[in-house]
């Protein structure tokens, strides 16, 4: 089988139903009455890389090591937003889903990166995500892209809905132990549509940390 999106994240999606509405354009700001999902939610402090010399500038954003190996490939075809904080947010959501796989590759939810760009709910997304693959004994291996990203502002400027299909047909579990890719026959199974509530960190100029995540497995939408 192929290694995909957890049975976690299908319950988070039946909360998505009851608490998230429509997804407006990329560089749109929502109406007064148009709330989005967390835009309360609080932020913890993140904590650096144990040793930011390690990777690249490129991949040290905020001075948080989100380096993956090259067997590991997570592709953002997405266009950058005109407005700064859903920019900010759109990019910071990606270094998100970098921080997982890190994890996952590290075998710890302990990554800086981890801490770093997830708080509340979010932060327990992670860690169940990267805790069932280390269970599992696998690793991952291949091209995860994401693509038709959306972003929405609150009318604080304090929460952005990052929102965005991820096609992980050519994405595969490997077991650690016998190296076995985990493959199956492409299917809609592959396609996954996310919504991620990124709050800004209270002290920090430019990050923004996922709070709260909230997935539709089997997006006839993504396909």
């Amino acid at each position: 089988m192929k290694r995909r999106t957890l049975p976690v994240a299908a319950a988070f999606a039946a909360t998505a139903v009851l608490l998230l509405t429509a997804c407006g354009g990329g560089d749109g700001k929502s109406k007064d009455n148009d709330k989005i999902a967390g835009a309360d939610q609080g932020s913890k402090k993140p904590e650096k890389s144990a040793d930011p010399s390690a990777a690249p500038a490129e991949d040290k954003p905020d001075g948080v090591d989100v380096s993956l190996p090259k067997d590991i490939n997570l592709v953002f075809d997405w266009d950058k937003p005109k407005n700064k904080n859903e920019a900010e947010a759109m990019a910071d959501a990606a270094n998100f889903f970098r921080a997982i796989y890190r994890g996952v590759d590290k075998r710890t939810t302990k990554d800086a990166a981890v801490t770093a760009y997830a708080t509340g709910e979010g932060l327990r997304y992670a860690q169940v995500q990267i805790n069932e693959w280390i269970k599992g004994g696998w690793t991952a291996t291949g091209t995860l892209r994401h693509y038709d990203a959306t972003t929405r502002s609150t009318t604080n400027d304090k929460s952005v809905e990052v929102a965005f299909c991820a096609d992980s047909g050519k994405f595969y579990g490997k077991e650690i132990k016998t190296q076995k890719l985990l493959k199956t026959e492409p299917s809609i199974e592959d396609f996954d549509y996310y919504k991620i509530i990124m709050v800004k960190f209270p002290t920090g100029k430019d990050l923004w940390q996922a709070s709260k995540v909230f997935v539709e497995t089997k997006a006839a939408k993504c396909q």
